[in-house]
């Protein structure tokens, strides 16, 4: 009788453990934290809930299944061989900035999976590298054109991923490594056209230096030919009539004869020419 009773208290501590245990997980599982740059996607017994977890602390069911997935810039780097226009081999280094998109998380978890950079990311950015630059000269890359190419890159990408869920953020077309043979020939190609730009400076600087001066002999020209318009005969007189006036006027001795020079003017003698006479 004893061993009975003891038989059942036994099995009603057991019983105690376990509904303890029980309401212990439930407790666990039915709060959940989603961390800062993640969502969390619920899925209950193989169904998913198209209702995304935002990132804080959530109530949820206990047998509900919780995958966070992370919303933030993800950064995928690729180096490829890439054919040009022309048929040459170059190597390329592109990086791809891309996200989830948050409402759309639930999706990209029922139909491809937590790996979908792996899945669908890699392997549709390989094959745009390669498809965008068959379109291009090699040299495009060394230019002004590679904006230009990382745009039709990105305009092709966008349209295979939106889709799916994933935001295209930026294309970088990191560095590229052409054929010796073609690399020199563009350096020396950009060299030459440097050149030329120089000479053409310099062609331009000299052309406005002769409009200068061309400029400056015409302002001397028409100066001195309205001077010489302006010294008539009667006013050289004048002034030579003033001229000798004036040294009349000083303190040096000299002689002064009138009229004896040939336009009739008043020559002027020093006092050593008046002696030597």
């Amino acid at each position: 009788m004893a061993e009975a009773i003891s038989a059942k208290k036994g099995c009603g501590i057991g019983l105690y453990i376990v509904a303890a245990i029980v309401v212990v997980y439930i407790a666990m599982n039915s709060f959940v934290v989603i961390p800062a740059g993640n969502v969390g996607v619920k899925s209950l017994f193989g169904k998913v809930d198209p209702a995304v977890l935002t990132s804080g602390f959530h109530v949820v069911n206990p047998l509900v299944s919780i995958e966070r997935m992370s919303v933030r810039t993800q950064e995928l780097t690729e180096e490829a061989i890439v054919p040009s226009r022309e048929g040459l081999s170059v190597n390329l280094d592109v990086t791809l900035l891309y996200s989830l998109v948050p409402d759309k998380a639930p999706e990209v978890y029922r139909t491809i999976g937590s790996n979908y950079g792996q899945v669908v990311v890699e392997p549709q950015f390989r094959s745009v590298i390669r498809g965008a630059t068959a379109g291009y000269d090699a040299k495009a890359l060394y230019t002004s054109e590679r904006e230009e190419i990382a745009s039709a890159m990105m305009s092709h990408l966008e349209p295979l991923l939106s889709p799916r869920g994933i935001r295209v953020e930026k294309i970088l077309l990191r560095s590229m490594t052409l054929p010796p043979i073609l690399s020199d020939a563009i350096s020396k190609k950009l060299e030459a056209e440097q050149q030329a730009e120089q000479m053409k400076f310099v062609l331009d600087r000299e052309r406005q230096e002769a409009d200068r001066k061309r400029v400056e002999a015409e302002g001397i020209a028409d100066f001195q030919k309205r001077v010489a318009d302006g010294l008539t005969e009667s006013y050289l007189k004048w002034k030579g009539i003033e001229a000798t006036q004036k040294l009349a006027e000083s303190g040096n001795s000299k002689v002064v004869i009138i009229g004896a020079g040939q336009s009739g003017l008043p020559v002027i003698l020093g006092s050593d020419t008046a002696q030597g006479r």
